[in-house]
């Protein structure tokens, strides 16, 4: 839910304007700004109302718990605070810091939390919990190093979105700053360090590992 809430206002024409999502109308060009927008807010609630009214077989503290670490993720410390530096950024030269900084909070942070939502509920140690976090933080900048690089190699059928967008209006992206090349090999590393940290969970770590080598592998 919070997801889809991300992309639909990040499709807004006040973000970055898309028309396609999905191989599909964005949700504003469908139903209209204003409905997009209320749209994008009953999801974001509704999935605090759904962690709350629907977890069961967990301490209160620890659903509590999961409940904070997302809305940290979805605010200022997390998505929202990436989307104003990526906002600002456009049409600028910013340095590989500040990109990283953009990515870890639109994209790790969410990520970050999916993976970790579990171990929390589940009462895992700590020590597991930030390798969990290690692992989804890799995974969320080889996502994004990936996307970038998609929105210069692929198409828009492939990708359901538009395509070439990231040049058009100067966006920083890795590719610009790294060439594709590197920028590939760099999310390899990235996905190679995330599965390391699964080392010593065995057969439980195999569907993290499934998703960590699908990001580097996928091709829309």
């Amino acid at each position: 839910m919070v997801h889809t809430m991300s992309l639909i206002h990040d499709d807004l024409p006040a973000m970055d304007n898309d028309d396609y999502r999905r191989g599909q109308l964005t949700n504003h060009k469908v139903y209209g700004e204003d409905v997009a927008v209320l749209a994008g807010d009953a999801l974001l609630t509704y999935a605090f109302e759904h962690i709350a009214s629907q977890t069961s077989g967990a301490p209160p503290q620890q659903v509590l718990k999961v409940i904070a670490d997302l809305a940290k993720a979805v605010g200022a410390a997390g998505l929202v605070g990436g989307q104003i530096v990526d906002l600002a950024s456009e049409g600028k030269e910013i340095d590989e810091q500040t990109l990283t900084y953009i990515h870890m909070h639109k994209t790790a942070a969410l990520l970050e939390v999916s993976v970790t939502a579990g171990a929390t509920l589940a009462g895992a140690d700590q020590s597991v919990i930030e390798r969990l976090k290690r692992y989804a933080q890799r995974i969320g900048l080889a996502f994004q190093i990936v996307d970038d690089v998609l929105d210069i190699t692929s198409t828009s059928e492939a990708l359901g979105k538009s395509v070439g967008k990231d040049v058009a209006v100067q966006k920083a992206t890795y590719p610009r700053l790294w060439g594709l090349e590197e920028s590939q090999r760099k999310a390899q590393e990235l996905v190679d360090q995330a599965i390391s940290e699964l080392d010593g969970f065995e057969a439980r770590s195999q569907p993290l590992i499934a998703i960590a080598r699908y990001i580097t592998a996928r091709t829309y």
